[in-house]
């Protein structure tokens, strides 16, 4: 009975050590006229919360979509780049039936594209309201750029600016392009065993049914994180950069960290999941009308950085800006964070009108 009680105690510190106890409200700022709070708002019909941070309440707002799919990107922004929340007031909104949105009872088939786009307006009338604004700023990451683009062509009157941080442009061709990229990388450094795993998905035709596959498979993951192609370029697992450092992260409670994978795992298998693998920006939005700013990470191969540049060139706006990150991949602003900062500062917020005739790669040039 002791050894029992000594494990059972053994057990419970070292879960309250990756997963301290945690707050029902982020930390709070101690600047005066900030904001620094959590929110549930009615949105579409469902619950749906988000995290709102800002130095300044007066600064422009922000309103980002997380990459994933649902796995939110508030926690990385806090310990990448909280200088974002110097700049503007951001919205860490989590999407429908992932994080502080999570509902046991939320229907897979809710879980469409067309709804999130719905709900990203809902949300951004949310934010224009309440804080009296005609237009705010979006910005996406990853999966969230295929949101953010299709919610800036249906309703671009109502942002300032779209920002891009690896921008989803043809995920098929990227998904083929980084499965022969990284089979020479692993053929230079003679891994033959990370070769032939991956030579099983090679393909020519990429349907649904490989996606699917491909998508499921761990490989995918261990690959692209282990050659710097994954979320970050310094990020060699999921494991380490992202599963144990949200576990332990105090802003969300125990129960809500459980609820992002739970969400995790119902938007995987829901059918945006199925949309996100399929998604073609060249054929769904050939043009938008605001200023539209690509960060894209050289060594991306997530959001292949070849794709992503060629759709940029494709892309109509009446301006535009591409910025690349040399030392960076699926995440420039959380690699890079200073360069992105000024992309933001000089380019972004103020809306240059001359981004055609300079050369953003140059300026941006150490």
């Amino acid at each position: 009975m002791v050894i029992l009680l000594v494990v059972i105690i053994v057990l419970v510190a070292l879960f309250l050590h990756f997963c301290p106890p945690g707050r029902k409200q982020p930390e709070q700022f101690k600047d005066q006229g900030s904001i620094s709070e959590k929110v549930f708002v009615e949105i579409g019909g469902v619950r749906q919360g988000m995290i709102i941070k800002g130095r300044d309440h007066t600064k422009p707002i922000l309103l980002f979509l997380s990459g994933g799919p649902g796995i939110p990107d508030y926690f990385l922004a806090r310990k990448y780049c909280p200088s974002l929340e110097s700049m503007f007031v951001v919205c860490y909104w989590d999407y429908r039936g992932t994080g502080l949105s999570y509902d046991p009872n939320c229907s897979e088939e809710t879980l469409t594209k067309e709804q999130f786009v719905m709900d990203t307006i809902d949300v951004t009338d949310y934010l224009r309201k309440r804080f009296e604004r005609d237009q705010i700023y979006l910005m996406g990451h990853s999966f969230g750029t295929m949101i953010g683009l299709l919610a800036v062509s249906v309703a671009p009157e109502k942002y300032h600016s779209y920002i891009a941080m690896s921008q989803m442009a043809d995920q098929p061709r990227s998904e083929m392009a980084a499965i022969n990229t990284m089979i020479v990388q692993y053929e230079s450094i003679n891994n033959e065993s990370m070769m032939d795993q991956l030579s099983e998905f090679q393909t020519s035709s990429p349907d649904e049914a490989w996606l699917k596959t491909w998508f499921d498979s761990p490989i995918r993951g261990i690959a692209l994180h282990d050659l710097g192609h994954g979320m970050m370029q310094d990020m060699k697992s999921i494991a380490s950069g992202v599963f144990f450092p949200l576990m332990g992260f105090r802003d969300y409670t125990i129960m809500e960290r459980l609820h992002i994978w739970k969400g995790f795992k119902l938007i995987k298998d829901s059918p945006i999941g199925v949309d996100r693998m399929n998604f073609n920006a060249f054929e769904t939005v050939p043009r938008v009308n605001l200023p539209v700013y690509f960060l894209a990470g050289r060594n991306d191969l997530t959001c292949a950085y070849g794709i992503q540049k060629n759709y940029f060139a494709s892309l109509e706006a009446p301006v535009k800006g591409f910025y690349s990150f040399d030392h960076s991949a699926n995440s420039p602003l959380f690699e890079e964070p200073h360069k992105a900062l000024r992309v933001l500062t000089e380019d972004a917020v103020r809306t240059r009108t001359d981004l055609r005739d300079k050369d953003p790669e140059k300026y941006l040039a150490d």
